[in-house]
């Protein structure tokens, strides 16, 4: 049996990536109309960040429906997710004109938790003893004292500092105390727009804690159930119930934040549609300024993967992304989006938020507009080209593990050599006056 199907490249294509495009939706049409395959609701588009190529047709000029058909048929993507996507990046664009070729974020990776998600993949590991936390502590001051470097040298900007890890709040109070201190004192000032802390999980995040926080002039927490029920968090390997995700957000309310994020993770073994609704309700009737929505992706490094995943049968994830009109309905709108391989039904996690409290640290890393410079063990530094903001990209990775990252430093500051090396191709980063340092609380 012979199958044949033509098709033509658009005039904004270039000839390679129009020839591997329509390889792809040939083929799809093909399995679908011959074969009955039942429709992948994003089509062909399988990359990390969809949004780009919707961005890239919007600096050509294109607007909003026209752009809802064209992903229809040239991606075969469905309607559905084309009109998550498309206003996602119109809406997208203010944020995006605050970034430009001075302006900067950091990110500081913190790679500790008290105990291992069923789930996780991230290079996160069980709280070490206080001595192998404070060579860490020593190490990362290296390590933020070489990106503070590169940015005076070059006049940039910090407009966003995040956080994150592993769970930063794991660190025993007097080691998360001298953390944000280090954090303060190497990147805070007037540039600063937002400054994110991940508080994670409240069987390590207390009263005291989220007052450090705020004291470091942080504008925003997460607070991450992933679900409000026992059962599934006890079978994900959590230590805590839901009750103390509630103690934990009135706490954080109390100490005065005012910028909160929760996740939520559709797809939890155990969990089913209904307890999915029952979680985003809860997170709902919390009125967070941000509720972020993940689809589990099934790691080949997790726990779930290696060791259970023959023995878990998996809820209708789409059925429960559907329930995300909730969020809708309750005044959240989608602000960011990404995808990753191996995630169940082949979908996607999505930032929501109340209109105002959009996370520009979430918006830049994932259109890749702003270099991001990082700190600590796992992180990645992403450069961009100045001038070419949709151009150019290159990547140095730490260590992942804290026993390399501590041990094998020196090669990580080679590494980071490349940053000077990147930037002082571009004239227009020559180097400039050093701003005045900023003192710590």
């Amino acid at each position: 049996m012979t199958f044949t199907r033509r098709s033509t490249g658009a005039l904004d294509e270039r000839e390679g990536a129009a020839v591997n495009r329509l390889i792809k939706l040939n083929l799809y049409h093909i399995f679908r109309e011959e074969l009955d395959m039942p429709q992948a609701l994003w089509g062909i588009l399988h990359g990390v960040r969809p949004t780009k190529i919707v961005h890239r047709w919007i600096r050509g000029g294109m607007g909003e429906e026209a752009i809802i058909e064209r992903l229809q048929q040239d991606y075969a993507c469905s309607e559905g997710k084309a009109r998550v996507i498309v206003p996602m990046a119109f809406r997208q664009l203010p944020f995006l004109a605050q970034s430009d070729e001075k302006t900067v974020s950091v990110y500081i990776g913190i790679p500790f938790c008290l105990t291992r998600c069923l789930y996780c993949s991230f290079p996160s590991n069980i709280l070490p003893g206080k001595k192998r936390v404070q060579e860490f502590l020593a190490v990362l001051q290296k390590d933020l004292l070489a990106a503070k470097d590169a940015i005076e040298h070059y006049g940039f900007c910090v407009q966003n500092i995040y956080v994150g890890g592993g769970t930063p709040t794991s660190l025993p109070d007097e080691a998360f105390a001298e953390m944000l201190n280090m954090v303060y004192n190497a990147f805070y000032g007037p540039s600063i727009v937002e400054f994110t802390v991940e508080a994670g999980r409240p069987d390590c995040t207390d009263a005291e804690k989220l007052a450090v926080i705020k004291e470091y002039g942080a504008t925003r927490i997460s607070i991450n159930p992933q679900t409000f029920s026992d059962e599934v968090l006890a079978g994900i390997g959590r230590r805590h119930s839901a009750q103390d995700i509630l103690d934990c957000y009135a706490d954080a309310r109390r100490a005065g934040h005012e910028d909160i994020n929760m996740d939520l993770i559709a797809g939890l073994p155990g969990d089913t549609v209904a307890g999915f609704e029952h979680s985003l309700r809860q997170a709902i009737a919390l009125d967070p300024e941000n509720i972020t929505v993940h689809t589990l992706t099934l790691k080949r490094a997790s726990r779930i993967v290696i060791e259970d995943q023959k023995e878990n049968d998996y809820a209708d994830v789409a059925a429960m992304l559907e329930k995300c009109q909730l969020l809708a309905d309750a005044g959240y709108r989608p602000y960011y989006l990404y995808r990753q391989k191996n995630t169940l039904q082949n979908l996607e996690n999505v930032g929501w938020c109340k209109p105002g409290y959009e996370c520009l640290y979430n918006i830049y890393i994932m259109e890749e507009v702003h270099t991001i410079l990082s700190a600590g063990a796992g992180g990645s530094t992403k450069l961009v080209a100045p001038g070419a903001r949709h151009g150019k990209i290159e990547r140095i990775f730490n260590y992942k593990y804290p026993t390399e990252y501590i041990d094998r430093f020196d090669t990580i500051l080679a590494r980071k050599e490349g940053v000077k090396q990147f930037y002082d191709q571009y004239p227009s980063c020559g180097e400039s006056a050093r701003p005045q340092a900023h003192g710590g609380v």
